[in-house]
This record gives structure tokens, sequence and C-alpha cells, in this order.
């Protein structure tokens, strides 16, 4: 499959990306194959290959279909197997690369990333990939370079945690008039970016939301019970949860000045 998607116009390489790339895959897991492209890309050729793999018709979105950062792709099925396609533009992933190396990051809104789309992922999922196909040799270049954790980044990462201090902050406010919504959301804000600060701070590459508490509770500069410790704050959501959220925060943010 990566070999054909490889000969469309305007793909330069096909990568296994996820939890296959990385190895932590269950049974269950979809296959994820990032199509890196540049320029003009033929979705039309796209969507013949997706319905000729699939035996069905397939609708594929073309750049910008899904979203600002996700960008497009298509879901299939192949033998009973879930295969995703996804469109990464290799001229924006290298570009953040570049903004990486130098210390800044985005992030953005997108659908299906509730904490927003952090931009260190996109040379993340380089860095985790398994490259599949790649005749210029490009995107195996890149991997290369990704296999280094920028140091600006790591410091640009850590220093943004600041912003949990200040949604917890807001969930103080809310808590006691019984605003739910906001207080779910200011501490669920508050967590996600003490993990990309904990996992930047040990340099290691977040690419999703998705298993990054587990992921930073593994740490060694995670506080004890640290996985534990945020689920019992977002199940309750009182005043009590957001000060057990504030003393939370301030044991990261010690460890991380460290």
């Amino acid at each position: 499959m990566a070999e054909r998607l490889a000969a469309v116009p305007g793909v330069r390489a096909v990568a296994l990306g996820g939890s296959r790339a990385r190895g932590t895959h269950r049974p269950d897991s979809d296959w994820d194959l990032g199509l890196y492209y540049r320029g003009d890309l033929d979705t039309g050729r796209l969507a013949a290959l997706a319905t000729e793999f699939a035996g069905t018709p397939v609708e594929v979105a073309g750049p910008g279909g899904w979203g600002p950062w996700v960008n497009g792709g298509a879901w299939l099925t192949v033998d009973g197997v879930a295969v995703d396609w996804i469109l990464r533009d290799l001229d924006r992933v290298e570009r953040v690369w570049s903004d990486c190396r130098a210390g800044r990051f985005e992030v953005g809104v997108q659908a299906g990333h509730p904490l927003g789309f952090w931009s260190p992922a996109y040379p993340g999922e380089v860095s985790l990939c398994r490259v599949l196909a790649d005749a210029g040799g490009e995107l195996t270049a890149l991997r290369a370079e990704t296999g280094h954790y920028p140091d600006a980044l790591r410091d640009a990462l850590v220093g943004a945690a600041w912003e949990s201090d200040f949604s917890v902050a807001g969930a103080r406010k809310s808590a006691s008039g019984g605003d739910t919504l906001h207080v779910a959301l200011c501490l669920s804000r508050a967590f996600g970016v003490l993990a990309q600060a904990m996992l930047g701070h040990a340099r290691v590459w977040c690419v999703n939301e998705k298993g990054a508490l587990a992921a930073a509770s593994r740490l060694p500069s995670a506080p004890a019970d640290f996985a534990d410790r945020v689920t019992a704050t977002l199940r309750g959501l009182d005043p009590a949860a957001v000060e057990s959220a504030g003393t939370l925060v301030t044991e990261v943010r010690a460890r991380l000045a460290e």
C-alpha cells in the first residue's frame, strides 16, 4: 500500500505512525499511514486507490478538509482492518521543525484535539514513525534530525507551564458557583499543559493528548500518584478538587524548576 501511495503525484513519502510504529498497539489498533506531500496533491488518484483497497467508494478529504492541522486523509477498512491515511504537508512540517529548534511552537484549534493541536507533534510524529516509502530520502533525513530533542523547545514548553496556575485560578473562581463546565475545562487545560511541560522537560515527544497523562506519570520527575491524583480531581470538580489541582500544579512546577 505504501509503495502505491508513494507513486501518487505530490506524495513524497509514506510512513507508519501511531501505536503500531511505536510497538504499543493492541490487536484492534488502527493502522495509521502518514502521507507526506509537497505542493499539489492528486486527491483523485488517492480516492481511486482508496476505493481499490477498500472495495467500496471511499471519500478522501483533501488538504484542509479535516481542519488546519490534521489536514486531511481517509478512513478505510481493508480486509476487516481499519487503516487511516493522514495527510501531512512536508513543507509545513519542516517549517514547524525549524520553529521548534528555535524554541517556538503553536497551539491551534483542531477537531479531535480538545487540548488544541500542539505544533511539536509534527516533528514528534516524524521522529517516532517507521518510514515505509521514501524514494527521495527526504523524510528519512528529517527523521534523523528529529532524533535530537531541541533544548530550546524543551525550555519553551517548560516555560509555558505558567498557564496551569492561571487555569487553576480561573477554576477557583467558578467552582464556588457550581459552574462545572468552566471548572472542567480549566482543570483539564491545566493538567494538559502540565503534561506537555513534563514530557518536554524529559525530552519526550508528545504527539497527542491520548496517553499523555499516563506517559507523564511514568516520568521520574512526576509527583507520586500523579495520574491517580489528576483523575480524582477531574472526578470532583468542586472547590476541594480545585485546591487539590493547585497543590499538584505547584508540585510539578517546582520539580520542573529543579
